[in-house]
């Protein structure tokens, strides 16, 4: 343990912090072991080798490092959080990851952010939400909630981290579709809440993180996305298009998820998520796409491809993740990893 580790507060965690996940590979063994030492341990940086837009062992590493800028893990001290070796190790799985993404979704254009966002958000991804409403059984229903847990239990968390990095009407608009989804003032009406009324209606556990095991990294990939353009001050355009395209494209699936729960004979306690989003993402849509990513590209024009590109990389991955789940379940095997 270093100097300055020694004189500072150490290990801080509540009974609600989530367990360390299992290591899924050498990445995530050597981040893992390193965490349960003091802060100042030595941590190699590791060689990235697998698909960096769905990779297991790099998705979940990259995971737990954002993690401990949320919520943390338990017996892991919160020094951990800013330890240079920690973030040395974290650039290097995003910068994999951040290649890998530029390569795929990044794009130059001359055409209004407003108008290059809409072709995004009016492309034909796969017909995830449609399948749920009409064919899916209840045990597929719930692993894609388990799935979602991953960030819907602390949603609109990660997008909160680009306000300060915001001005203006930009600022503004992010601040007011945030104050709707932390439930307008009323813990009850958090979105997160929400979600853990689903989870419990279904029969799932609720507490943060239970199900890290079990979520693979093609789910992961779409958490760590966000928070890679949420915590980088240089990613503040990705992060509002990331915003912009969610707002744009959520209302109709969350609809065909309640009409798809209620045709399962789940009621309001099960469906109160999906039909929340159904009204606010409605109103949200406006204000994403013009008083924020089209405010912001109007203030840093510099930022236009930026915001594009977060959208792009946003409908991306989640295109990578519906096709996963519909495949797994084509084949008749859980879309779940098995421990």
């Amino acid at each position: 343990m270093n100097a300055l580790s020694e004189n500072l507060p150490g290990i801080t965690f509540t009974l609600d912090d989530p367990a360390l996940p299992a290591a899924r590979g050498p990445i995530s063994s050597a981040l893992l072991a390193c965490l349960k030492s003091p802060p100042g341990s030595v941590l190699a940086v590791p060689e990235v080798e697998g698909d960096p837009l769905s990779d297991d062992d790099l998705h979940l590493a990259l995971y737990v490092c954002y993690e401990l800028h949320y919520r943390g893990f338990a017996g892991v001290d919160a020094l951990w959080e800013w330890q240079p070796a920690l973030l040395e190790f974290t650039r290097v799985l995003e910068t994999a990851f951040e290649h890998a993404l530029r390569a795929e979704y990044f794009t130059q254009g001359s055409e209004r952010v407003e108008v290059r966002l809409q072709r995004i958000a009016e492309k034909a991804g796969p017909p995830l939400s449609p399948y749920l409403r009409r064919k899916a059984t209840i045990e597929q229903f719930k692993e894609f909630v388990i799935h979602r847990s991953a960030y819907q239990l602390k949603e609109a968390d990660p997008h909160t981290f680009a306000i300060p990095r915001l001005e203006g009407k930009a600022k503004a608009a992010m601040v007011e579709i945030q104050f709707d989804e932390y439930g307008s003032g009323n813990p009850a009406r958090m979105h997160s809440t929400l979600f853990r009324n689903t989870m419990e209606a279904l029969g799932l556990d609720c507490p943060y993180g239970h199900y890290l095991n079990h979520i693979p990294g093609v789910t992961l990939a779409t958490v760590n996305l966000l928070s890679m353009f949420a915590i980088h001050r240089r990613w503040r355009g990705a992060a509002t298009g990331h915003m912009a395209l969610f707002e744009m494209t959520s209302s109709q699936p969350n609809r065909r998820y309640g009409d798809g729960l209620r045709r399962l004979g789940f009621g309001p306690d099960a469906t109160g998520f999906y039909d929340e989003h159904v009204v606010a993402d409605s109103v949200h849509e406006a204000i994403a796409l013009h008083d924020l990513a089209g405010s912001l590209a109007a203030q840093e024009p510099g930022l236009a491809d930026d915001i594009v590109f977060g959208a792009a990389a946003c409908e991306g991955l989640d295109s990578l993740f519906a096709r996963y789940l519909l495949k797994s379940w084509s084949e008749g095997r859980s879309s779940l990893r098995s421990i």
